[in-house]
């Protein structure tokens, strides 16, 4: 594993066929079809790769069921495990879309609407399939040949490939999808043309068509050339080859939040003076940016430094960055107080700053002194996705939809513990006296973020209510408890 921590995630995306309908596992008898128009829950399928052969792979519905085919082309989605007729190839074209064979059969698999079968013994349009990724968009970039990450270097205008740790927010990349192609857009809205520039305004030369090969991502540029890291510093552009090779392979990685926090006596808490933490700086530097990275099970978090290290509880009550491991005193609980957060330790006790600025963990109850405000840095753009699509603007009114295929991408901004959200119009959103969340406003309305899960956030308005996605898809600023529909992918 790369010294993030982290696992590359599991491709998820949607297959479309000839006639721009995306392939659906419905619950129905397991029977798939092609008749849906736009990417939701039913039309998401998971590949897993085959752990002896890495050219065969299995697509995996959202009912955990698996696609599959029989000697005579007829195609189901039931297979509860991975059975020989599971088994599929893909035959990658020049334009990006995939034909799917049958390992078994030696057959295509294509369509339309009811009529699917794996029978084709040639590929032709019928038998191809593009591919729209349905992972949360925004990634870090780690290129498998220098085992580094991608960052945006604004001052060369370029993307270079040379992080050990994907940190702060030049880490963070988003995949644009735009009629069956990908552009890659950096933290300051910039697109990276296939010469290694970084342009305002998407064109050919920003449009690359995905690649995978045994499990990893390559880009394809309209020029049939492949994105690689060349030279010292990495610059990430197309190279010579126009088959990809280790140097042109990625995996797209979960970015983790990463966070500053700011004590009561105003300054920020940091590592600048050795191992022990104490809040006393008043700059945001990589020595104060610390990688949240919450636990599945117990909803704790590990707070980690840009150097790798984790905070620790010592003897006295004491936070140290010493440990390079994960271990029960590197967890801390997160008590959500609205513009406020608490830290308790793994003795019970909630981290206090004393007055030189030393963290402590000795209090058992929170005051102010217990109290830090707490920043996200690496989500200047905003996308969220929540159990049923993602957050979109209305088309026809001022409400926002959380159920759509489609994304926008919004502006968070910091404001003294709370957050103003904005659109690309450059207007607010805002709770209406309807509870419902509207997009044109005028003036910033202040939401609290609360970092839950393992990639998810819930979002309070000023009244302390829960932004839920109501079973319509209109986003709704009503929710008294936290339920699924009020948690975002972000």
């Amino acid at each position: 594993m790369p010294a993030n921590g982290n696992r590359p995630l599991k491709l998820q995306f949607g297959l479309i066929n000839h006639e721009g309908r995306y392939l659906t596992a419905e619950a129905f008898g397991f029977k798939v079809n092609a008749s849906a128009p736009s990417l939701k829950k039913k039309q998401i399928w998971t590949l897993d790769q085959d752990s002896q052969d890495t050219q065969v792979v299995y697509f995996r519905s959202h009912l955990g069921r698996y696609l599959a085919s029989d000697k005579d082309g007829k195609v189901t989605g039931e297979a509860d495990g991975q059975n020989s007729d599971c088994r599929f190839l893909i035959v990658a074209q020049s334009d990006g879309r995939w034909a799917l064979q049958s390992e078994q059969h030696l057959r295509f698999f294509g369509g339309s609407q009811d009529y699917l079968s794996c029978f084709a013994q040639v590929i032709t349009d019928a038998e191809l399939w593009a591919v729209h990724l349905a992972l949360h968009p925004q990634a870090n970039l780690l290129s498998v040949a220098r085992k580094r990450y991608a960052r945006l270097s604004a001052e060369d205008g370029e993307i270079a490939v040379d992080m050990n740790i994907p940190w702060g927010v030049a880490a963070l990349l988003t995949l644009v999808y735009l009629d069956g192609k990908y552009c890659l857009k950096t933290c300051d809205s910039r697109f990276l043309s296939n010469d290694g520039k970084l342009l305002m305004q998407i064109g050919r030369a920003t449009a690359y068509t995905l690649e995978l090969k045994c499990g990893k991502l390559a880009f394809k540029d309209s020029e049939g050339k492949y994105l690689s890291p060349v030279g010292p510093t990495g610059t990430l552009r197309s190279g010579r080859c126009s088959k990809p090779g280790k140097d042109e392979l990625f995996d797209l990685e979960e970015s983790h939040p990463q966070v500053v926090l700011m004590a009561a006596n105003r300054r920020y808490v940091s590592i600048r003076q050795g191992v022990s933490l104490a809040a006393n700086q008043e700059d945001e530097t990589d020595m104060e940016t610390f990688q949240m990275e919450i636990d599945k099970e117990t909803r704790k978090c590990t707070l980690r430094t840009s150097q790798g290290n984790y905070w620790d509880l010592v003897a006295h009550g004491g936070i140290q960055i010493t440990a390079t491991e994960v271990s029960a005193n590197t967890m801390f609980s997160v008590e959500w107080l609205g513009h406020r957060v608490a830290l308790k330790a793994n003795n019970g006790k909630y981290i206090c700053t004393k007055k030189n600025g030393q963290l402590l963990a000795v209090s058992d109850s929170i005051g102010e002194d217990e109290q830090l405000t707490l920043k996200l840095i690496n989500r200047p753009m905003l996308i969220l996705r929540g159990e049923n699509g993602f957050i979109c603007h209305h088309k026809n009114s001022n409400l926002l939809d959380g159920s759509r295929s489609v994304y926008d991408i919004f502006t968070l901004q910091f404001s003294n513990g709370a957050y103003h959200i904005k659109g690309v119009d450059g207007r607010f959103w805002y709770v209406n006296s309807a509870g419902l969340v509207c997009s044109d406003g005028e003036a910033p309305e202040d939401f609290t973020l609360e970092l839950l899960e393992q990639g998810r956030l819930a979002i309070r308005d000023k009244n302390g209510r829960y932004l839920r996605g109501d079973q319509g898809g209109t986003l709704k600023g009503d929710g008294l408890s936290l339920s699924r529909s009020a948690l975002w992918e972000y």
